[in-house]
């Protein structure tokens, strides 16, 4: 896409090919699962969840494959929209960066600010923020070619509502809020866009599974929908930014929290 072409009309959702970064469980399997009820091809990238990335895929045969990629690696990542575009006869026209490197949401087990090492940062940037790059940076001819780009970040309310400092994990998902800000500054012209979509808890995924019931319920009491969100309500914000009705819309952090944080 060209300066020329950056108004070019978004593909509907049945015409997407979407590549779910960690797609295979708990809030990356409900993103997936979204999209292809949505008539969409879905690449599932895995880096561990083998058995559940290709039941996924065996579910809808025609229109998921599912492929090992570490987004950390860029040989990987590429190899993964190699794969993608076999699979399915075109190029990912869209990007779904969910990944979350080793990380589980254990307010008790965290570590604390006098505790915490560096490299707990450098695990949590690599996967966030490198493995967005490159993604992103892999996608980009083949939007060309597609003449549609969608990018869509995975995020948290953490940024505003620190209740429980994961200082690693906050921190990376911050440097990403910055990276989708300024790439969408930086692709608008040629017709992409950028956005994030940032949770709190959601109830409940392998990530959530170590937060006590006590925590669910006092978040849920907290919240104007008294409820806690789930991945499959998550996805559906996903979903908005990804079709043609948020095509005037980049570089935007939407809130998915049932309320408890306003952005």
């Amino acid at each position: 896409m060209t300066e020329s072409t950056a108004h070019a009309t978004a593909l509907p959702l049945d015409e997407q090919i979407v590549l779910v970064t960690g797609g295979a469980r708990g809030l990356g399997r409900a993103i997936s699962q979204a999209f292809l009820d949505a008539g969409a091809c879905v690449l599932v990238d895995y880096h561990a969840s083998r058995d559940e990335a290709e039941a996924l895929a065996a579910a809808h045969p025609e229109r998921a494959v599912a492929v090992r990629g570490d987004v950390r690696d860029r040989a990987e990542v590429e190899a993964l929209f190699a794969a993608g575009e076999s699979a399915f006869g075109g190029p990912v026209t869209t990007v779904i960066n969910n990944a979350l490197v080793d990380f589980s949401f254990d307010g008790d087990g965290r570590a604390k600010a006098d505790e915490i090492a560096y490299g707990a940062f450098a695990a949590q940037f690599a996967g966030s923020v490198e493995g967005a790059l490159n993604t992103v940076q892999s996608a980009l001819s083949g939007f060309e070619r597609a003449g549609s780009g969608r990018i869509v970040n995975i995020g948290t309310n953490l940024f505003q509502n620190p209740v429980v400092p994961y200082h690693d994990y906050t921190a990376a998902k911050a440097a990403l809020l910055s990276l989708t800000r300024t790439f969408a500054s930086d692709l608008g012209p040629r017709g992409i866009t950028v956005n994030m979509v940032s949770g709190g808890l959601l109830r409940t995924t392998d990530a959530s599974a170590a937060t006590p019931a006590a925590v669910f319920d006092a978040i849920a009491a907290s919240t104007p929908l008294r409820r806690v969100t789930t991945p499959t309500e998550f996805a559906d914000a996903v979903l908005f930014f990804a079709s043609p009705w948020s095509r005037a819309v980049t570089g935007q952090n939407l809130v998915v929290d049932g309320g408890l944080v306003a952005d």
